[in-house]
């Protein structure tokens, strides 16, 4: 009797110790989820940065002289504590339980990379969509073909599903989370070859799987083993605990679509007045050259678009 006794004072104690750590993630200590379908959940640090480009980065990642400039002028702007970002993409699994419990079936038409031979480029095609973006996806990889409005119809059915703020992020507060303290082009430093460590780019491995140009200015030096995209988290995370903010794919963004920084809020709250037709994108993908592949690189998609190598990143109110 007193074994006994003593075994069951042993289980409740690790299930209290099990609560008391599952309380510790809820009040934002650690990971989190506000459901059990819902994005896996971090609580950034507040603080200053300095968003956008530096002279000279442009130039040496040899961005074309036309698209210059989007990413200046630079500005100091201060992200306050208590904001919380998902620290993957989406997933298809996830998404499926937004689709399944909403009825939301986004279109059957999405742009896609198309390999020309000698060159490549990104063109529109009927039939593909996010359950069959053109390649092989598993349930634990981003979900694609969703285009401004699909990602801000499912952040808002988290709002109503969890009872909390959840919306796409400004771009300010994206930078931000992806930089995490680092100043450098990518939050892994300068040298390319050290990209596959922590992000699937336009690497060797898909130059070599689709006949694509391998020189430095089209590929990164490395091999990350993934052709299109990968599982969600497959890389190392940045300091702030967030995977794939870099490469995989594109993230959408709050933003109306403003050519440069000029007027940028110094709060990091999104810009309202702009294009709004388009929204601002973030991170580059697995498909993308590697002057794309950028903390400070800003791109535009229109925001009924829909892309193959584009998908969705939340953050949760404070």
């Amino acid at each position: 009797m007193r074994a006994a006794t003593i075994v069951l004072g042993l289980v409740l104690s690790v299930l209290a110790a099990g609560a008391a750590r599952a309380q510790v993630k809820a009040d934002g200590s650690g990971p989190f989820r506000d459901c059990a379908d819902c994005p896996e959940m971090v609580t950034l640090p507040g603080g200053t940065f300095v968003m956008g480009v530096p002279p000279g980065e442009e130039e040496r990642e040899g961005v074309p002289e036309n698209l210059r400039g989007r990413s200046s002028p630079q500005h100091r702007i201060t992200i306050a504590p208590g904001l919380a970002m998902a620290t993957r993409s989406v997933t298809r699994a996830q998404f499926a339980v937004f689709v399944n419990e909403t009825g939301l079936e986004p279109g059957r038409s999405c742009w896609t990379f198309v390999n020309r031979g000698t060159s490549y480029e990104y063109a529109g095609r009927e039939g593909l969509t996010w359950r069959e973006p053109g390649f092989q996806q598993g349930d634990d990889h981003p979900v694609v073909c969703v285009n401004w409005e699909d990602a801000t119809a499912y952040a808002a059915w988290l709002s109503r599903r969890t009872g909390r703020s959840y919306r796409l992020p400004s771009e300010a507060e994206w930078e931000y989370a992806a930089r995490a303290g680092t100043t450098t082009a990518r939050y892994w430093g300068e040298p390319q070859t050290q990209a596959c460590d922590y992000a699937n780019v336009a690497d060797l491995t898909l130059a070599a799987a689709l006949e694509l140009d391998r020189r430095p200015q089209f590929t990164f030096r490395c091999s990350d083993g993934h052709v299109y995209t990968a599982p969600v988290g497959s890389f190392r995370p940045n300091a702030f605990g967030l995977h794939d903010m870099l490469g995989n794919v594109w993230q959408w963004t709050a933003d109306c679509l403003n050519p440069s920084l000029e007027g940028q809020r110094p709060d990091g709250a999104a810009r309202l007045t702009g294009d709004c037709e388009a929204r601002a994108m973030r991170g580059g993908s697995w498909s993308h050259l590697p002057w794309y592949v950028r903390a400070g690189n800003r791109a535009r998609g229109t925001a009924v678009d829909r892309f193959v190598f584009a998908g969705i990143r939340v953050v949760r109110d404070r």
